[in-house]
């Protein structure tokens, strides 16, 4: 059974912090903030109460989340816009630009809670992690489909698995009896958490954690829409506007602070990432690993 699409922003105080004084539109008009993943609009929904002069333009390719953001949002009236896009994919009208853009990225806590969507190993649901449900391969369908050396890469590479090769020929294995496609992600946690020493199984992170993130990265291609976004971010935004972008694995924070320090038209706001401070870490376990990092447009 579906559950509401109710989602606890991460950082919000802080992102709102690093949009407090901007530029304003270079054609004096309403300000534009650009919500690249704007899930149930958490995040938009405090700019734009913070900033009346604002208008906002979402992006999101999730049906479910762009429906919750519209209700959430619909008391701003015509200063909000929502699109259907991947932001990795999405070309912005040239002749406006944003004093802000924001990314939150990875999976929102509605999507992980949504057996039917496939993401979590916590309930038996089918296999799939896809953000866009409409569209793409799902993750049974990969895992039906790489070899084992292919998917040992693949779990090292994207999920930092260091018994990536013992789970590849264990999934390869269990296929070859039934194919993923008709098992569920209990059983796919079942069989990964099977290739850990009994010790290592129960311990405060999931046996399956990685395997399932390496999978709905891949099958998102997360980090190749993350480095399209910081390629094209940066000419989105006016000059003196604000890149921020909130990341949760050290795979996306590596690429997000490699891209601010190496593009000539961004300069680092700080040095280090903000983090959750201990109050929010404990009322939202999620903003744990949450990292923000701010850059402004030259």
């Amino acid at each position: 059974m579906s559950t509401p699409f109710l989602h606890q922003s991460v950082l919000a105080a802080e992102v709102e912090e690093a949009f407090v004084s901007l530029p304003l539109a270079p054609d004096g008009g309403p300000s534009l903030l650009i919500d690249a993943t704007l899930g149930g609009g958490g995040h938009s929904a405090l700019l734009l109460q913070a900033h009346p002069d604002w208008q906002l333009l979402g992006l999101d390719q999730d049906p479910t989340a762009r429906a919750a953001a519209a209700a959430r949002l619909a008391p701003f009236g015509e200063r909000v816009r929502i699109e259907a896009a991947n932001f990795g994919a999405w070309a912005p009208p040239p002749e406006r630009r944003a004093v802000a853009v924001l990314a939150d990225l990875g999976v929102s806590s509605p999507q992980l809670d949504l057996p039917e969507r496939g993401f979590s190993f916590r309930a038996e649901g089918p296999i799939d992690m896809r953000m866009n449900p409409e569209a793409g391969e799902t993750a049974a369908e990969l895992l039906d489909r790489l070899t084992e050396a292919e998917l040992a890469d693949l779990l090292f590479n994207l999920g930092e698995e260091r018994l990536a090769r013992r789970i590849a020929r264990r999934l390869v294995a269990e296929r070859e009896a039934k194919p993923w496609r008709q098992r569920s992600t209990a059983e796919l946690a079942y069989a990964v958490a099977g290739c850990y020493p009994p010790k290592a199984r129960h311990g405060r992170i999931h046996a399956a954690t990685r395997s399932f993130q390496a999978l709905r990265i891949a099958i998102n291609d997360e980090l190749g829409a993350l480095e399209r976004l910081l390629q094209r971010a940066p000419d989105w935004l006016a000059p003196g506007g604000v890149l921020a972008i909130i990341s949760f694995h050290s795979l996306e924070d590596r690429l997000v602070k490699r891209a601010f320090l190496a593009d000539g038209r961004l300069e680092r706001i700080s040095r280090r990432p903000l983090v959750a401070d201990p109050a929010e870490a404990e009322r939202n376990p999620r903003s744990r690993s949450a990292k923000l990092r701010l850059a402004r447009r030259l």
